[in-house]
């Protein structure tokens, strides 16, 4: 019997559609997307997923604001999938996730797991920096969720590391905080999230990188088994 359709495909389903109406009326798409880390993926999907998003003006103040919309890099088939908020001043001049101070231990941290950045994909909720590096608003959050959606439902990892409160809070559903979350695995569409701190916070308080390191190695335990 075949599985029913879950959270990710109607997400996938209702973007994709999203970018045919855009086609159909005549809306022109953002042009080509700089060099990135994203490997090619199979099928047209992951390729209309991403010209939408870049082409992306849903939220007026934030297209009018960013430059860079930030999509994603890494591996497109990747198993893990690390999640963060929002893009800040370095991604947003890149055009890629997590490249600046935080983003530099995000990479030391998957080293240590034995892994590169290339083996993994990395995103955000949102994939334009909020002005002045704010907390992204609510309808910002909805606005975008389809598209991160969409592109956990077309990579299907079998591990998200959700990095911060707004990345679990966003994937969970849920108004706890990332200390109540944090150090256990929870279930959703059949894949496995362990949220953890934020590379940013640990910048602040390096006495918790032993916290986020005993969460990476239940996630290694979880992908080798």
């Amino acid at each position: 019997m075949g599985k029913e359709p879950g959270l990710f495909d109607s997400a996938l389903a209702q973007t994709l559609a999203y970018i045919h109406y855009l086609r159909e009326s005549g809306e022109e798409f953002a042009p080509a997307a700089p060099k990135s880390e994203i490997p090619p993926a199979p099928g047209d999907d992951w390729t209309r997923l991403k010209n939408s998003v870049l082409g992306c003006v849903r939220c007026s103040e934030l297209a009018r604001t960013r430059k860079s919309v930030v999509f994603g890099s890494g591996n497109a088939k990747a198993k893990l999938m690390f999640i963060g908020e929002a893009p800040g001043f370095d991604e947003d001049q890149q055009g890629l996730p997590f490249v600046g101070k935080a983003g530099q231990l995000l990479t030391k941290i998957i080293e240590a797991m034995g892994l590169a950045r290339q083996d993994v994909f990395i995103a955000n909720v949102l994939k334009c920096r909020p002005p002045g590096n704010r907390n992204p608003l609510p309808e910002e959050i909805m606005n975008c969720k389809p598209y991160l959606l969409a592109q956990i439902g077309l990579i299907r990892p079998r591990v998200i590391c959700a990095l911060g409160n707004f990345a679990a809070q966003v994937l969970l559903q849920t108004d706890r905080t990332i200390s109540q979350l944090r150090g256990k695995f929870y279930e959703f569409e059949g894949i496995k999230i362990l949220p953890t701190y934020h590379p940013a916070y640990l910048l602040r308080n390096p006495a918790d990188k032993k916290k986020v390191w005993e969460d990476m190695k239940l996630i290694m335990k979880e992908l080798e088994a």
